[in-house]
């Protein structure tokens, strides 16, 4: 069975995009989410917060 990249429902702080992203590579959620802050810092605020609205608007929620 492929993986598919969904948002987290169980390890979510705000849409579940990071606690996907970790689950999906299998990783801690903080290093997503510290990554995620670093490319928010470092590209001006704007683009990172774009970025993970859009992916929590785009990213089909995991079913149970």
């Amino acid at each position: 069975m492929a993986k598919k990249l969904t948002r987290s429902t169980a390890d979510k702080k705000l849409f579940g995009v990071c606690g996907g992203i970790a689950e999906y590579f299998d990783v801690d959620p903080t290093l997503i989410r510290v990554a995620m802050l670093g490319l928010t810092i470092f590209t001006g605020f704007i683009p990172g917060l774009v970025l993970y609205f859009c992916m929590g608007l785009i990213m089909p929620e995991k079913l149970a």
